[in-house]
């Protein structure tokens, strides 16, 4: 209510009361306000009540929830269920103009205060991250985000043919290049120690073998699977600038890494970074639906925007809203925080039960995120046993381990990939990832050690049973009084 409501309110009810009611209000209104001001994640994270005032305030101001509006348009925000409507808060018309993602709606005053807020808000924690730059909300999630990229480059570099792309194997980012039309050219990576490194030499003579300005960007990876690490952006970025190429970085899951926002600043500082896309499900906890496309130069950033045809759906811009609103500052960084302490108690997990059933934690220092356990043994006492132990986690409610096989092939759009998923032609170990990734939690990682300790040990005992030659194990406690098997090899 308004003063002047409030004042009418104390004819019919104790004027203190009426006082102390709309102080209460007052309360709401000011963190709104703080909001509208400063454009920031507010530092402590606001109620529900407070966030739902905030969007039940923004969407009155659309006008399909004028009280009396007559649309006689085509889109006119109506929605045939008032369950589909409550789910998005009466918020029907979405973000931008046909023209434009970022433009402002005539008939969406409140949708649209909500994108340029979202952003705002969005740019403060890429800020807190560590990287200063320019970005937007795209409800499209990181793979067509890429491909967004990639046509709006198209414009700059008429004769860009190729995408320059060290081997990740993943799917949607090659997928990306393909679809906006583009001849992806794939660079192996190089084996150091366990981890799999951008081969820079590689890279620099494919620049010069195809000539510069035939290549329409380098495109670059940060956060990813074990034991391919982030690539050697500063260099690549280094080289960008040499050789005047744009450079696109897919940073997925890499905004919860301290490392992987510092390699982008860096990449930036010392050379060349055009636009980095990033996942807003696998860095927020959001539904899967968006991304944040940034970069350091704010007006190649709104070219990317206006590239984007027609209008947008708001709900992914909402999501992440509604959870840093929820979160606040302090909760986004406690919840870093936590990623980093959960990677450290996953990986001595991990490597205590790799030495327990004769496998080790492959050493990939710089990734700081996934993980991987060697499964030479496994592999040596059946080549299915591997993949077998991957269907295995799957039925047992273990979600997200990859299990990496010797000598898989597949082919993705045209091109085919040899040791597919282990992001090399010849890694020389079959292998099982897990991620330490945002919202983690140590249950999480208690109970994964415990069911693929069970899951090792049946295989173990069904290839002993097959061969005729069972294998000892023996039992010893641990320091948390659980039983761990050595196996005795003869």
């Amino acid at each position: 209510m308004n003063s002047e409501n409030f004042s009418i309110s104390e004819k019919i009810v104790s004027p203190s009361y009426i006082r102390q009611g709309s102080q209460a209000r007052r309360s709401h209104e000011q963190l709104i306000r703080l909001l509208l001001e400063q454009g920031k994640c507010p530092e402590e994270g606001w109620s529900e009540s407070t966030i739902e005032l905030f969007l039940n305030e923004l969407a009155v101001m659309d006008s399909n929830n004028f009280l009396g509006n007559c649309g006689v348009g085509e889109r006119e925000g109506r929605v045939a269920s008032s369950l589909v409507a409550r789910r998005h808060y009466r918020l029907i018309h979405g973000i931008g103009r046909s023209g434009d993602i970022a433009a402002i709606q005539p008939k969406a005053t409140g949708s649209s205060l909500l994108n340029k807020l979202t952003n705002s808000v969005v740019l403060d924690i890429l800020k807190l991250s560590g990287v200063v730059t320019s970005c937007f909300v795209v409800p499209m999630a990181t793979g067509m985000s890429l491909t967004l990229c990639f046509l709006t480059l198209r414009h700059k570099r008429p004769k860009g043919r190729y995408i320059i792309w060290p081997r990740i194997d993943q799917k949607s980012c090659f997928k990306a290049m393909i679809t906006a039309g583009f001849e992806p050219v794939v660079v192996e990576n190089i084996l150091e120690g366990d981890e799999l490194r951008t081969d820079m030499e590689a890279v620099e003579r494919k620049v010069q073998e195809l000539g510069a300005e035939n290549i329409l960007c380098i495109h670059s990876t940060t956060s990813c699977f074990a034991p391919r690490v982030p690539d050697r952006l500063e260099e690549l970025a280094t080289m960008s600038a040499k050789y005047d190429i744009p450079h696109v970085v897919n940073n997925a899951y890499g905004v919860q890494s301290s490392k992987c926002m510092h390699l982008i600043q860096q990449g930036a500082r010392v050379g060349r970074i055009d636009a980095f896309v990033q996942s807003l499900d696998k860095n927020f906890m959001v539904p899967v639906g968006g991304a944040i496309i940034a970069g350091f130069n704010e007006s190649f950033i709104q070219e990317i925007s206006r590239m984007y045809p027609g209008r947008a759906s708001a709900s992914p811009s909402l999501d992440v809203l509604i959870t840093l609103l929820t979160l606040g500052a302090s909760g986004y960084r406690k919840l870093l925080a936590e990623q980093k302490e959960m990677y450290t108690y996953l990986a001595q997990e991990l490597k205590r039960l790799a030495a327990a059933h004769g496998e080790r934690l492959l050493h990939t220092p710089h990734n700081p995120i996934s993980l991987a356990m060697s499964l030479d043994d496994l592999q040596t006492q059946s080549g299915k046993s591997v993949t077998q132990l991957g269907s295995m986690l799957f039925t047992r409610q273990v979600s997200g381990a990859r299990v990496v096989a010797l000598g898989n092939k597949q082919m993705v759009s045209g091109h085919m990939f040899s040791g597919f998923m282990s992001h090399s032609e010849a890694y020389p170990h079959p292998y099982l990832n897990a991620a330490s990734a945002v919202g983690i939690t140590r249950d999480d990682v208690t109970l994964c050690i415990k069911r693929l300790d069970k899951c090792l040990k049946s295989l173990r005992k069904e290839s002993s049973a097959r061969s005729g030659s069972p294998i000892p194990l023996t039992g010893q406690e641990d320091h948390a009084g659980e039983h761990v098997y050595k196996c005795n090899k003869k």
